[in-house]
């Protein structure tokens, strides 16, 4: 009977196993009511009582050797399982996830960008802090410019001149420097500058700026780029030029869209006239050319910018900048259904 049970002891050291199932049929087969163990407990009245005690003994090493074996299979079985299903079940059902949306600004950043790249414009950028070489004099403005001062620009430090850059014209001066004509790139970028908030104003926006140079280009090439823009971004065919002033353009120009007085609200934003004001535009000016190692009697071109919040106002009609910024999530939550 000893023999037994240390033949019993033997095949317990030497079991495996890969399955719960397996685990729980040998836990039965030893430890259950009607297992190994219990029926030679009952078997231990009929050992002669020389034997008894070195029997007692082996029943609780097979007894003990059990209970471990089933205790250490299972803990390995577990680990395995829990590192090979580490992100658990994937045929689960998810937790529910908001759907979020991209914000305005970006709509139609992207917006822009897309409707100029159908005619060959690239996408250009540049650092956020400017020196007053890209920012100011390559792009012609003076000294004596109130953009150079304090109160309408926020300046990082003094000699050198390092600030905020005021617009990504700086961004077309870098690149200027750094490709040969022919060019044809846009610049989206956030400016600073030093403004009262308001409802129309804000002391950070964005830009677009876009810069074509090559060999005879005209005010015609630029008159159809933007008439190509206003109707692929607005649906409006019909725009005017009216004579401006721009340090870095010459001839320069306001560019307005004919919007239309249709509705309450095109009466308020256009102040009646049914024309409204989009963007900046000119002639690039020789001496920015010659600034960026550009010979002005070989090649021309043309500029122009919009600041992106202001399209975004009038696509959505919102009636206030600061929305943009306040990041409430009843405001973002519109835009959920704009690809």
């Amino acid at each position: 009977m000893l023999d037994k049970v240390k033949e019993l002891i033997g095949e317990v050291s030497v079991f495996n196993a890969t399955t719960i199932n397996e685990i729980e049929a040998f836990r039965i087969k030893f430890l259950g009511k009607k297992g190994v163990l219990n029926n030679l407990f009952v078997e231990f009245k009929n050992v002669a009582p020389a034997e008894r005690k070195d029997f007692g003994q082996a029943l609780n090493t097979l007894k003990n050797s059990a209970q471990n074996k089933v205790a250490q299979l299972k803990e390995t079985l577990e680990n395995a399982t829990e590192q090979k299903g580490f992100y658990g079940d994937l045929t689960r059902p998810s937790e529910p996830i908001e759907l979020g949306s991209r914000h305005p600004i970006s709509l139609v950043r992207n917006q822009i960008i897309d409707v100029f790249s159908r005619i060959g414009f690239t996408v250009s950028e540049g650092p956020e802090i400017e020196d007053d070489w890209h920012n100011f004099t390559a792009l012609n403005l003076p000294e004596y410019h109130p953009a150079r001062d304090m109160q309408d620009t926020f300046f990082i430090e003094k000699n050198p001149d390092l600030l905020l850059r005021t617009h990504t014209s700086s961004v077309q001066v870098r690149y200027m420097e750094s490709h040969k004509p022919p060019i044809r790139t846009i610049s989206p970028g956030r400016v600073f500058r030093n403004e009262d908030i308001s409802a129309r104003a804000h002391c950070i926006f964005h830009q677009v700026e876009g810069l074509y140079i090559d060999t005879d280009v005209s005010f015609a090439d630029l008159k159809q780029t933007l008439l190509y823009f206003t109707k692929e971004m607005f649906g409006k065919s019909k725009i005017r030029l009216r004579p401006s002033y721009f340090p870095f353009t010459e001839p320069s120009a306001e560019v307005d869209i004919y919007w239309g007085l249709e509705t309450e609200t095109d009466y308020k934003i256009t102040k009646g006239t049914g024309w409204l004001e989009i963007m900046g535009c000119g002639m690039v000016d020789p001496n920015v050319l010659k600034n960026a190692n550009i010979d002005p009697e070989v090649y021309s071109g043309y500029a122009f910018g919009m600041g992106i919040e202001r399209i975004a106002m009038l696509l959505y009609q919102i009636p206030d900048i600061r929305m943009f910024y306040e990041n409430d999530v009843r405001f973002l939550e519109q835009f959920k259904s704009v690809l």
